[in-house]
């Protein structure tokens, strides 16, 4: 689509408006591109630049900016990666140490933020997935049982039960031997459908157990969150460009809060395979038409759980954004798989 010399010149154009935030003459292109040619050459290749869409001029410049389709082709065709060092590395894995799921994700989606200085967000695992890893009753008195779940990422939640009737210690572990040979790692839509085809191969005393176990199980995750964690959305009010507008930044801040648009965002990303881009538009909300949103899936035991990503204005430096945010999803998954071996 472009030449090699329009691409350079793309390019430069481009790196130095990230940098300074200023729009791009074309005197500016001719020292800084290191290519020998004339301002008149540079603004005919600016001006087929901008009719194809690459870039734009605003009202108060000659100079030119970007627009979201220049960013794309930048990202996809010209940009060089800037890996982190192993030190960084290292520093980054210190700070992923808790000992809780949870934990972990809060610390993820914070340590995003303060890298880029831009908004960090983490989405768990969709309630409608929820699942099990293990359940266990413990007796506490004729009729409170404790009712003790572990979820696949190895969070654990206590509920207390009031049961109709009482039950001994021996027919508590019974029925935690049951559900966890039958039910362990099924998701709650497919447990219920289990427990009313087999109800009738349950002895009638424990049927009643079972069904509370998996409600409370059920509204006990729901209360652990709503599959969505951001850090530093704070940070968007000093970015230059979102800041200017008061209105578009209002906007953005009802999708944070709101949060079922951008955890479907989200999901959609977590379909894909590494890093992924919205850049402008491309994420279909008009909110974050000026931003762009970098997310990568992270996984325990090789099962992609949740994405991560970060959400900034479309000017930022991909260059270091993307890296951060890919290392930070192979971190997060080391950790997880790490505490659910220890679990």
């Amino acid at each position: 689509m472009l030449d090699p010399r329009a691409q350079h010149l793309l390019k430069t154009l481009i790196e130095r408006y990230i940098a300074d935030g200023q729009p791009v003459g074309s005197r500016v292109l001719s020292r800084q591109s290191g290519l020998e040619l004339s301002p008149a050459t540079i603004r005919n290749v600016m001006a087929d630049l901008e009719e194809m869409g690459f870039i734009a001029s605003p009202h108060t410049s000659a100079g030119r900016i970007p627009t979201p389709k220049g960013y794309r082709f930048f990202v996809d065709s010209l940009l060089v990666i800037k890996p982190l060092e192993e030190g960084e590395i290292s520093e980054l894995q210190g700070q992923l140490q808790a000992d809780r799921p949870q934990l972990l994700v809060g610390a993820a989606a914070q340590m995003l933020s303060q890298l880029t200085h831009f908004a960090g967000v983490v989405a768990t695992q969709r309630r409608r997935e929820a699942s099990l890893r293990h359940i266990e009753f413990l007796r506490l008195s004729d009729r409170r049982v404790l009712l003790i779940i572990v979820t696949p990422e190895g969070d654990v939640q206590n509920r207390i039960l009031h049961t109709d009737r009482a039950y001994t210690q021996t027919q508590l572990l019974e029925a935690s031997n049951f559900f966890n040979q039958h039910y362990a790692g099924q998701p709650f839509h497919a447990i219920r459908a289990l427990l009313a085809d087999e109800l009738r191969q349950l002895r009638e005393d424990v049927v009643g157990l079972m069904n509370a176990a998996v409600e409370a199980s059920d509204a006990a995750l729901a209360e652990t969150g709503d599959g969505l964690v951001v850090s530093g959305e704070t940070n968007l009010l000093h970015a230059e460009d979102l800041s200017s507008n008061m209105d578009r930044l209002r906007l953005l801040f009802e999708v944070f809060e709101q949060k079922t648009s951008l955890l479907h965002l989200l999901d959609i990303s977590q379909r894909a395979q590494g890093v992924h881009l919205f850049i402008g538009g491309e994420s279909g909300l008009a909110p974050l038409d000026e931003c762009s949103v970098i997310t990568a899936p992270y996984e325990v035991d090789g099962q992609v759980i949740g994405t991560l990503g970060v959400i900034g204005p479309t000017r930022m430096a991909y260059e270091r954004v993307i890296p951060i945010v890919d290392i930070t999803a192979k971190l997060l998954s080391n950790a997880l798989t790490q505490q659910m071996s220890d679990a």
